[in-house]
């Protein structure tokens, strides 16, 4: 059987080792940035700078277990796990986050000490000269590490290049209340602390959301989901895609399931020689498998049918909130009539809406058994 993967092996192990690359560079920028750093914090007594060196370390052990994440993740699917072992880069994405977050807890905590017991400074044209190099190595380092992450769709770099920009930012902050120390003898020490202190928990708690997300399984892009549906829709015979779900088992790493409309007309061989040529294309183009692909018969021979399929459409699709009819499916002999329908989440009370319109369907079409079913809005 094909391994499930949404991208060839050989981009996976490229993929990992530029992450793993990325990863060592980040750790060596940030060490030598915290030598510095705190050499300079403790011999001029300033928090601010002793807090930003903390704030390096951190980065410095976030790109470490950037790097074993994605080792880990590289690992090849097994028995255990089918699927492979992607996820784990939200786990040590997690992690990065929960340290952070920790990180600026315990630089506030230190900064508020300080605030009500504060300790003179003393800064020389040296220190104040190795900050600003150190916010420069920053903004390079955040560059070039948040465009390899946006290249190869690794959020963990993404975040580590967003946090460096941030980070030359908040140097910058240190330099200035240096430089307000030296020239008018106004020690804001403690309180660029503290300031620091708010942005790192902030950060921290947003990388801790955005993995969370990914974790519980956020929404694909429209953009992505209706590429690949116009690329199902190209094949011959198929007049719609529905249902799309893609499920994510790390970066790069997506399984989904379809259902598409086909005529009444063809036969269980047709219908398969479709659904192959359908998965064959969508992993060519866009590199994700589809494990099912179902079918939505549309009825091409009862102009009745088709008068009443255009009845409801018109009548449901008039409803505020409503995005999409589908699945559409009436035997007139049985009476019954089948279709599923999609309500915009931006609607308070999406059930209370579905149940409206079922009762008024049910009204016009007493005669008809009607199975209509709230859909995901994909």
């Amino acid at each position: 059987m094909k391994q499930i993967c949404s991208v060839p092996e050989e981009m996976l192990n490229d993929r990992n080792s530029i992450i793993v690359r990325t990863g060592f560079i980040g750790i060596a920028a940030n060490l030598v940035l915290v030598a510095f750093k705190a050499a300079v914090g403790f011999l001029s007594n300033s928090v601010a700078v002793i807090l930003d060196a903390v704030n390096n370390l951190s980065d410095a052990l976030s790109s470490l277990i950037t790097i074993v994440g994605a080792k880990l993740a590289s690992k090849k699917p097994d028995k255990k796990h089918p699927l492979g072992y992607g996820r784990i880069e939200y786990l040590s994405a997690l992690i990065v986050a929960s340290i952070v977050l920790y990180a600026g807890l315990t630089s506030m905590v230190e900064s508020v000490k300080k605030i009500f017991k504060p300790e003179a400074a003393g800064y020389s044209v040296v220190s104040l000269v190795i900050i600003a190099v150190a916010i420069v190595v920053k903004i390079v380092l955040g560059i070039y590490v948040k465009n390899i992450g946006v290249r190869i769709n690794s959020g963990s770099l993404t975040a580590s290049g967003k946090d460096a920009l941030f980070d030359a930012v908040l140097s910058f902050s240190v330099l200035l209340a240096a430089g307000a120390y030296m020239l008018w003898g106004v020690s804001l020490e403690a309180w660029v602390g503290a300031a620091i202190s708010v942005f790192i928990i902030k950060a921290g708690f947003e990388m801790l959301i955005d993995t969370l997300d990914e974790i519980l399984g956020k929404r694909v892009s429209g953009e992505v989901l209706n590429s690949i549906k116009q690329t199902i829709c190209e094949e011959e015979g198929v007049s719609g895609a529905f249902d799309l779900i893609l499920h994510s088992y790390g970066p790069e790493t997506y399984i989904g399931s379809v259902h598409v409309e086909v005529p009444d007309t063809l036969t269980a061989e047709e219908i398969d020689s479709i659904e192959r040529r359908i998965a064959s294309n969508v992993y060519a183009k866009h590199s994700v498998m589809l494990a099912g692909i179902g079918i939505y018969s549309v009825n091409t021979k009862d102009d009745a049918v088709k008068k009443l399929r255009t009845e409801i459409t018109h009548f449901v699709m008039g409803k505020e909130g409503v995005l999409q009819i589908h699945g559409f499916r009436a035997d007139l002999e049985k009476k019954t009539i089948n279709f599923d329908l999609i309500i915009d989440y931006g609607i308070e009370d999406r059930v209370s809406l579905f149940e409206e319109i079922r009762r008024e369907l049910v009204a016009r079409y007493s005669d008809y058994v009607l199975n209509v079913n709230l859909d995901i809005d994909l």
